[in-house]
């Protein structure tokens, strides 16, 4: 993430995207899938790097890491599609990402408890979750759905409401308003809101 001025003087937060010229890989019909889509391949690798299956699903194509499912009509198998021609400035995006893993948290951290009064004898039980129900509220068990600590982040998030400031077709960069979740380097899918 960096900060940029717009054309009004505001300051905005800005997310850089690295992309690069995506392959179809795959087109599916009803026919032969039972719905259609376009599956869509980016990022080359050497085919050492790639087991046979999918060696074998992509034929003439050459060896990509990244296969994603998007339903769209229109394609042929091995066309090309350039980001930069479909993603130009004032493009109302939405974002798809895994957000950062966090590990273990208590229910403050995951929840947003407030916890317990800090003074008055509390010794250790200021973060401490406190009463969860029992009795005959749930018949002595702990309701499904109950927030307590667990493991947080790792979760798929959606961001709407996005938009393409610019891009640099040079340096294969796009800049886009506000943040997107995961961490540097994490896999984002980018839809255009129609």
């Amino acid at each position: 993430m960096t900060q940029t001025l717009d054309s009004k003087g505001r300051m905005r937060a800005v997310t850089v995207l690295s992309t690069d010229v995506h392959t179809v890989t795959q087109v599916k019909s009803v026919d032969t899938d039972g719905y259609t889509a376009v599956q869509v391949g980016f990022d080359s690798v050497p085919e050492r790097k790639l087991n046979k299956a999918q060696v074998g699903h992509l034929g003439q194509i050459a060896p990509l890491r990244v296969l994603r499912e998007f339903s769209e009509t229109g394609v042929e198998r091995g066309a090309e599609i350039d980001p930069f021609t479909v993603l130009t400035p004032g493009t109302h995006i939405t974002v798809s990402a895994i957000s950062k893993g966090k590990g273990f948290q208590g229910g403050v951290k995951r929840h947003g408890f407030k916890g317990d009064k800090r003074s008055h004898g509390r010794k250790h039980s200021e973060r401490k979750p406190g009463s969860i129900g029992g009795g005959g509220r749930a018949g002595g068990r702990v309701a499904k759905g109950m927030r307590m600590a667990g493991r947080m982040g790792g979760d798929r998030i959606t961001v709407k409401g996005l938009e393409v400031l610019w891009t640099n077709p040079e340096t294969k960069q796009i800049f886009i308003s506000g943040a997107v979740p995961g961490r540097s380097g994490t896999l984002v899918e980018v839809h255009i809101t129609k």
